[in-house]
């Protein structure tokens, strides 16, 4: 039980620590709104993710499996809402500000889950690993584990953005910051659609 645990937690941390279009967002939020206004996004992300998982692993993972091709437009629809939101991030008026509206929030990070073809691939690599046909015990260990290790883990990427936010001083700096985020986001975006599809 023990390293069924410890696998459990390993795979989760990288899944959830690595760099995603999620975590890209979550950065990017920091930076311009901080840490407390980017709670909410890292809330529907996460409860996002954990609600995927289950579902697959309740059931969806057999229609998944039987209809492939059902991955590939989750990769089109997934990837064309990150690079919208890449854009948005992008083209985002230079100036840190708490009253900007552009926040990114629960609705979105929730939905950003489920369209993001990194999840996807995480939510089929985890159950494939840890799932037992004849109960769903190991299901509810990943998820709760899964939820408090993709919790922290995003609220590091936060963390992180707050302190760049902090050096963002001037409009110009603010602008490279905003262009280098939208860029690398639909950067991210386009690699996975190529890597799910391809």
């Amino acid at each position: 039980m023990f390293t069924l645990i410890t696998a459990m937690c390993i795979f989760s941390l990288t899944m959830s620590i690595t760099p995603g279009p999620v975590n890209m967002v979550i950065v990017a939020s920091g930076a311009s709104y901080g840490f407390r206004r980017t709670l909410p996004f890292i809330s529907g992300a996460t409860i996002g993710f954990i609600l995927l998982l289950i579902t697959l692993g309740l059931g969806l993972m057999q229609f998944v499996t039987a209809y492939p091709t059902f991955l590939n437009y989750m990769s089109i629809a997934g990837s064309s809402f990150i690079i919208y939101i890449g854009y948005k991030i992008g083209t985002a008026k230079p100036e840190l500000t708490i009253e900007d509206n552009n926040c990114p929030n629960f609705k979105q990070g929730f939905i950003m889950q489920w369209l993001n073809p990194k999840a996807w691939l995480a939510c089929i690599a985890g159950l494939s690993m840890f799932m037992d046909e004849k109960s769903h015990d190991p299901l509810i260990l990943f998820s709760t584990l899964y939820f408090a290790i993709c919790y922290l883990s995003l609220s590091l990427w936060a963390i992180l953005g707050s302190k760049v936010g902090i050096i963002l001083s001037t409009p110009n700096k603010i602008r490279i910051f905003n262009v280098s985020m939208g860029s690398l986001l639909c950067t991210c975006a386009a690699y996975l659609f190529f890597e799910s599809v391809y």
